[in-house]
């Protein structure tokens, strides 16, 4: 078994997740809330050593990787960010509430473009198109670093996490979207030499129902 492991860690709530909102690539903060989640996620990783961390370019989940990588006392290790891990573009969903969109919409359609894995929302992306950015950055920078015996934190969102667990577990397009992403829940992969997932761990906050689900 390979000895480097891959942390996958969603944002902590942020204040348009508290509002209900489409957030997509809108650079909102994390609220009070989600700054705690944050810090339990680094408390369930304190025995864990880091060699890297990458993040998208949005500051929720660069906030939760800062407050991570503190509370881990880890704040020098090399952290690269990239638009291949931002959240899926939401276009001109993006700042509406859902409730609100669908009563605009239809509950029909916009149900269409949150679950369906390739039908885009208007000026947006579907989530194919999320993996495919997500998945050749993970390829190309993420896992060869994995692969060198290091273990890798990646702070990014919930539909770019599921881009990137479709791959790592070969999941079809019907198996990812009954897939759910917790927030500042860490899914933790073990490899084997060859590259291939042989363990997955997802660590649930204390005193917390976990949100995070696999396909059944």
């Amino acid at each position: 078994m390979s000895e480097g492991k891959l942390v996958l860690v969603r944002h902590g709530l942020s204040t348009y997740n508290d509002q209900n909102r489409f957030t997509g690539w809108k650079d909102v903060p994390l609220n009070a809330q989600g700054i705690t989640e944050a810090e339990q996620a680094a408390a369930l990783l304190h025995d864990t050593q880091f060699g890297i961390a990458f993040t998208s370019l949005l500051v929720r989940a660069q906030h939760t990787l800062d407050i991570m990588l503190t509370g881990l006392g880890q704040e020098d290790i090399p952290v690269e960010r990239d638009l291949a891990l931002n959240e899926r573009n939401y276009g001109d969903l993006i700042g509406q509430n859902k409730a609100e969109a669908a009563e605009r919409f239809g509950a029909e359609q916009v149900h269409q473009w949150r679950r369906s894995f390739d039908v885009a929302p208007p000026g947006g992306e579907s989530l194919k198109e999320t993996a495919d950015r997500a998945i050749p950055y993970l390829r190309d920078r993420i896992l060869p670093e994995v692969m060198t015996g290091r273990n890798v934190l990646v702070s990014a969102h919930g539909n770019s996490i599921r881009a990137i667990v479709m791959h790592l577990l070969d999941y079809s397009p019907a198996q990812i979207l009954q897939t759910e992403i917790g927030w500042c829940e860490p899914w933790v992969f073990s490899f084997g030499n060859d590259g291939a997932v042989v363990d997955l761990q997802v660590i649930p906050r204390p005193g917390v129902e976990s949100m995070s689900r696999l396909p059944q």
